[in-house]
């Protein structure tokens, strides 16, 4: 782990280093998880070739909590603590959810060769239904296995207990990290080709904003019967989407 200055105070991120390709893809989160909703992904992209490195965001995982949170220090955050592990720039950067977000205000200095947005958080409810969003969110109990399996069937075993182990070390007050309203959009110009993978009926991107998306020149893809959670619901079509993509962009895997 390495320590940077971030919200006024020492933080020191988690990173976790999986796989030692040429090729290095960096794995955004979205909130309430932490690195290890990626395990799956993750070994497939080692399996590929690449080198992984899995961040927890600060107020998720292993990393510290914070005083305050916001999109552009948690995307500050990240570049700061992967620039130093970084031999050339990364082939690829992926975020899922809030990770999306910040994978894709981190990209413009991470100059990835690919960016890839899995049902990314680029726009966020206002006004009554935003707060009350929140406040779901605040005062909800931490969810107990029952309900995330009867809420996630597709899930393995292990995503559930990942997502267990992960919920009891999350700090509520990042959903706080809303409350700065500067404009929560998709990136204005494409730091890299981008691909925007989302779920069935997305709860983010609604059909209009996937019509700007792909004005802007991303590709956008939808994973059918998958939620949320695209990569725990359809592991092997969510990586042939994937990979398909990666090769037509000249970031190839090598098994």
């Amino acid at each position: 782990m390495l320590s940077l200055e971030s919200y006024g105070r020492r933080v020191q991120l988690a990173v976790h280093e999986f796989g030692a390709g040429e090729q290095t893809a960096i794995l955004i989160h979205g909130i309430m998880s932490d690195h290890r909703a990626w395990d799956r992904v993750t070994a497939e992209l080692v399996d590929r070739g690449f080198r992984v490195l899995a961040v927890d965001l600060a107020g998720h995982g292993r990393s510290p909590r914070a005083r305050r949170y916001s999109p552009r220090a948690w995307a500050d955050d990240v570049v700061e603590t992967v620039e130093p592990l970084l031999r050339k720039p990364p082939a690829l950067v992926m975020g899922h959810s809030l990770g999306g977000l910040v994978a894709s205000l981190a990209a413009d200095r991470l100059a990835p060769r690919a960016a890839i947005y899995v049902d990314p958080a680029f726009a966020f409810p206002r006004g009554v239904r935003g707060l009350a969003f929140k406040l779901a969110f605040a005062l909800a109990p931490r969810p107990r296995r029952s309900a995330l399996v009867r809420w996630n069937p597709r899930w393995s075993p292990a995503d559930v207990e990942n997502e267990l182990a992960a919920v009891r070390e999350w700090d509520k007050r990042t959903i706080l990290g809303f409350a700065d309203t500067r404009p929560v959009v998709p990136p204005l110009r494409l730091a890299a080709p981008s691909l925007v993978v989302l779920a069935e009926r997305s709860l983010l991107i609604t059909d209009a904003a996937a019509s700007s998306l792909r004005r802007l020149g991303m590709t956008v893809e939808t994973l059918a019967g998958a939620g949320h959670s695209v990569f725990r619901d359809d592991l092997q079509g969510f990586m042939h989407v994937v990979e398909g993509w990666l090769a037509r962009h000249g970031v190839a895997s090598v098994r």
